[in-house]
């Protein structure tokens, strides 16, 4: 038995290393291949998504909309084309999630502040608290950079219509009329303007995930070597 191994030994190290490095190969090929999930209605919690679309299986897109930001600019999908974005809806005297989210996505923001494809929206669930002043003040204190980053503001039902019809992140709430709860996730957006990702915008480990994601994107979106 001994001298078997022996004889064979230098075959054995050969095949070791080389399955070794078949293997780093593989995992290289699966990671540079991955490409993100395109999102529809019927894939996502029902709660979260109007009863209209509850069965819509395909060509889910982000309606047009059309909303003032923090600058009392006009901001519609006009302003994203082209791009890949990150979206969330808040209110800014919410002193539970949203100081967290925001802060979240503050730190994407400087992730990608260099980064000329991506950018980021904010929807207020409150556009009767939140107008383009009081949107403006939450700006400057939360560090926006308003050349990656819009807050907006605008008509209710516009702003709710989005969240349940469109992002597919809030919940109904049968407790007032044309009301909504909304919740902690940021969606990934693509430039054909379809969902790519939910993530937990309160979770450090999410936004990691989402930051990673972007990337990939990116690849498959504009072929870059990032």
């Amino acid at each position: 038995m001994f001298e078997f191994f022996k004889k064979y030994k230098f075959f054995a190290i050969v095949m070791f290393f080389l399955s070794i490095i078949i293997i780093a190969a593989l995992m290289q090929a699966v990671k540079k291949d991955r490409v993100l999930r395109i999102y529809q209605p019927a894939q996502v919690e029902p709660e979260l998504v109007d009863t209209t679309m509850h069965y819509v299986k395909k060509y889910h897109t982000i309606s047009d909309f059309s909303l003032l930001n923090q600058n009392g600019e006009v901001v519609t999908q006009k302003d994203y084309e082209g791009k890949i974005y990150v979206a969330d809806f808040f209110f800014t005297t919410c002193q539970t999630i949203c100081p967290v989210m925001t802060d979240h996505m503050f730190k994407i923001q400087e992730a990608v502040r260099e980064d000329d494809h991506i950018k980021l929206l904010s929807y207020t669930v409150t556009p009767e608290i939140d107008d383009v002043a009081r949107l403006k003040k939450y700006a400057i204190e939360k560090g926006v950079d308003d050349s990656k980053w819009n807050l907006v503001t605008g008509d209710r039902k516009e702003i709710y219509d989005l969240a349940r019809k469109s992002y597919l992140v809030a919940k109904d709430n049968p407790n007032a009329e044309y009301d909504l709860i909304h919740t902690e996730n940021f969606v990934l957006v693509d430039t054909k303007k379809r969902i790519r990702g939910f993530y937990d915008g309160t979770n450090p480990e999410d936004i990691d995930q989402l930051l990673e994601d972007i990337k990939v994107l990116e690849k498959e979106t504009y072929q870059t070597n990032l």
